[in-house]
């Protein structure tokens, strides 16, 4: 799988960490019990088909990058600095 970073081109996935989706969760209370923090830290959905995932070029530019990838293919449908990602 090749990742095209949008500064350093396109590269080989092994320069990339994965991270996880690129949603945002909502963090439980303090006081939630053991079952819904369980949940939150263990639990994630796992979509077959296009989602979106945060990406850390790892080594090389150090960018951060939010990744469209289809799950069942592994094609790369964009991927885009994180910080200039849409919601």
């Amino acid at each position: 799988m090749r990742i095209t970073c949008p500064i350093c081109g396109e590269r080989d996935r092994r320069e990339f960490y994965y991270k996880s989706a690129a949603v945002a969760l909502e963090r439980p209370d303090p006081e939630a019990g053991d079952g819904v923090w369980n949940d939150y830290l263990h639990l994630r959905e796992n979509p077959a088909g296009v989602t979106r995932e945060l990406w850390y070029h790892e080594t090389g530019c150090s960018a951060w990058l939010v990744v469209t990838r289809n799950t069942v293919s592994h094609e790369i449908l964009d991927a885009v600095l994180a910080s200039e990602a849409r919601a």
